[in-house]
């Protein structure tokens, strides 16, 4: 075989990681493949519930617009089966009270929407979707140690069965293409130097955020606003965070935020006085009234990471990364599962195009070019943070100017419906950066004054 990755000579896929990118990237190559295998270190559950390998499986998930449209593609009406199972629909900034950059946003009409139900729930519902195809095998409670093959060319994997009772004997799976999905935590560096090859370089950028959350149920007859949820933003001058957002039952998760040496708590009570930090005691007054259903689960790994494939090096053809292993962004954005179902069009397209030969550099530089506008917006905003850490904190002349802009962008998108629409289709992968530079948005960015926003928390809808 030689370095195409096209669909004739693609006989059989092994996809590392049973996760959002895995399993949607194994979607894609089983139109291209006579046979898919997707390798999962867990044991997936029968139902909707966490498992080990997803580490933020307990945290707070939203499936931005962006990914809702990517995921209708790949899996036709699979946000109409979200929403049948019961996962909430949030308009926004119509349902949520927000408070950014020292200003509360207007509840005006929404001009976009997020669903906001447990992440095990919406993984869940892909695995039963992709699995149902007869091509794609689900080989679970196995571990990758290795790749097969050399510096030019991966042959197949070597696996481990994990648990007390497996065989800890490796054995070796031929495959024509190998996609690392096994996340944030990869160890593609050391495999690809198991057969000659180089790791690509990685681009590191690091708050030191960390965060809590815990489960809440609001007690019944809960009156005095009609807000779905509440969203404190951080910035450079106010580094805490606090999100409130419903999960469907009748229960809340709420997450708190902050950066490194000032982590949010996790023991007993401790959790709901850190919410003292936030900058109005909104969230802090709802914790009062709510009853806690769940311990609280801290999250540390934060950090932005992007693994630079696309750049020069000795790297084999046949071995692809996608979703966190190749790009991992500060989960605080909520992009993670959106990039994952973005990244499987771009490679699925990128497969398709009959214009190209699928090479395996031309490939990966489109999933990378396809999780871009996540990085730009996590790193963007996290380089400005206090204390950010890596070779991706610098800021050069350019950065300076863009952030200006992008401040007084802020600045607007509370008050005025011309901008906020703007921002959030930016912000939700549903339009490109760009927009935030058309005509009508610059106008008012550059010349027009800021609009009034609520001098308090909006309890109700804009009529």
């Amino acid at each position: 075989m030689t370095d195409d990755l096209g669909h004739r000579a693609t006989r059989h896929a092994v996809v590392i990681g049973g996760s959002l990118a895995g399993l949607l990237a194994a979607r894609v190559l089983a139109e291209h493949a006579e046979k898919v295998t997707v390798v999962e270190r867990d044991r997936f559950p029968e139902g909707p519930e966490s498992r080990a390998g997803v580490p933020q499986g307990r945290h707070l998930h939203v499936l931005i617009h962006g990914g809702q449209r990517a995921l209708d593609e790949l899996l036709p009406g699979f946000t109409d089966e979200l929403r049948e199972l019961g996962a909430p629909k949030v308009g926004i900034p119509q349902d949520m009270i927000q408070w950014q950059a020292g200003r509360w946003f207007r509840r005006s009409s929404a001009s976009s929407h997020f669903y906001s139900g447990p992440r095990p729930q919406l993984e869940w519902l892909v695995r039963r979707r992709v699995s149902a195809d007869p091509r794609i095998e689900l080989l679970d409670g196995t571990e990758t140690v290795g790749l097969v093959g050399d510096s030019t060319r991966v042959r197949g994997v070597r696996l481990r069965t994990r648990g007390a009772g497996g065989d800890k004997e490796t054995r070796t799976l031929a495959a024509d293409l190998v996609v690392d999905a096994s996340g944030r935590s990869t160890k593609a560096a050391d495999w690809l130097a198991g057969i000659g090859a180089e790791a690509p370089h990685e681009e590191t950028l690091d708050t030191g955020l960390a965060y809590g959350t815990r489960v809440y149920r609001v007690p019944a007859g809960e009156t005095g606003t009609d807000t779905v949820g509440y969203n404190v933003v951080p910035n450079p001058s106010q580094v805490y965070g606090g999100v409130v957002l419903p999960l469907g039952d009748g229960r809340h998760l709420v997450t708190l935020s902050g950066l490194r040496g000032d982590e949010p708590p996790t023991q007993e009570g401790a959790f709901e006085e850190y919410a003292k930090r936030l900058p109005h005691p909104l969230i802090s007054d709802w914790l009062a009234r709510a009853e806690p259903e769940s311990p609280v689960y801290g999250f540390r790994s934060t950090a932005n990471i992007r693994r630079r494939y696309d750049r020069p090096g000795r790297r084999p053809a046949g071995f692809l990364a996608t979703g966190d292993a190749l790009c991992a962004f500060n989960p605080v954005y909520g992009q993670g599962m959106a990039v994952a179902a973005i990244t499987a069009v771009a490679l699925r397209r990128a497969l398709a195009d009959r214009r190209r030969v699928p090479t395996t550099r031309r490939v990966q530089r489109a999933l990378l070019a396809a999780s871009r506008q996540a990085w730009d917006i996590s790193a963007g905003a996290d380089k400005k943070m206090p204390g950010a850490t890596g070779d991706a904190a610098r800021s050069g002349t350019l950065d300076k100017a863009v952030g200006w802009y992008l401040a007084r962008v802020q600045e607007r998108a509370a008050g005025d419906p011309v901008v906020g629409n703007s921002f959030r289709e930016a912000l939700t992968l549903a339009g490109p950066l760009t927009g935030l530079f058309a005509p009508s948005v610059a106008r008012a960015v550059l010349f027009g004054p800021a609009s009034p926003t609520p001098t308090e928390p909006p309890l109700h809808r804009e009529t």
